[in-house]
């Protein structure tokens, strides 16, 4: 293994396995330096691939100190990822990757979860999304153009639900599954990870009247994002469960 390898091993572990905490100041170059025996070059690259990865950050004046890593969702309250990033204290950020338009009949898949016919037109999206810059996700989104016949190209680095309801589309529940998967080559580089799991969330959502607006294929970085969730089972199966001591 390279030098510079296995200093950002040893540090990224360190941070996976709670032994250094968020806002946790690292080594110092020259401490790196001295430790492994190796170059100024050598432990600056390490400190940058840990940088782009998201698992440190750099303050001016003061020296490099690990992210929050971790954002954890509560399913059951179906906010939005922008939500999500505010209710941990996070500026949420989208960047767009990619966008372009096509005809149901190019992607008959898309066209058939989004209950549209092969002349409709269908809004496709990709967007990294961030928290404090560090990247957390990255969506593949379809959208209908029966639902949403334009979209403004600026509402897709920001909230897109935001921009829904300012063209009066009233979201009325999100239908979905989860499941885990690796990365391809492409998510790797966007999400500056290597091979580390990723949380794929992939759900339609549907308006008050009952159109599908929205297909969309999420995949989180599994230690970065988690979901949490608070049940009742229903009074019928918990006298059941109860009963069957």
């Amino acid at each position: 293994m390279a030098k510079y390898l296995r200093i950002e091993k040893e540090i990224r572990d360190a941070i996976l396995l709670k032994n250094l905490n968020p806002d946790d100041r690292i080594m110092t170059e020259e401490q790196l330096c001295e430790k492994y025996g190796v170059s100024r070059m050598t432990a600056n690259k390490a400190i940058s691939n840990l940088v782009k990865g998201g698992y440190i950050h750099r303050i001016p004046g003061k020296g490099s100190f690990v992210s929050n890593l971790h954002v954890t969702k509560r399913s059951a309250l179906g906010q939005s990822f922008t939500d999500d990033m505010l209710s941990q204290g996070l500026k949420a950020g989208s960047k767009l990757i990619d966008y372009h338009v096509k005809r149901g009949g190019d992607i008959p898949d898309i066209a058939a979860h989004l209950q549209l016919s092969e002349d409709d037109f269908i809004h496709c999206f990709t967007r990294l999304r961030t928290g404090n810059d560090l990247p957390i996700a990255i969506s593949y989104t379809w959208v209908s153009g029966s639902c949403v016949p334009m979209i403004d190209i600026g509402c897709l680095e920001k909230s897109f639900y935001a921009y829904l309801k300012t063209m009066g589309l009233k979201i009325s529940y999100l239908e979905g599954e989860m499941t885990a998967t690796l990365p391809t080559e492409e998510q790797r580089t966007h999400l500056g990870i290597r091979d580390e799991a990723l949380l794929l969330n992939v759900h339609k959502t549907y308006l008050a009247d009952g159109r599908i607006v929205e297909y969309i294929r999420t995949y989180y970085v599994g230690s970065r994002y988690s979901y949490s969730f608070v049940g009742k089972m229903p009074d019928e199966d918990m006298k059941k469960y109860n009963e069957r001591g």
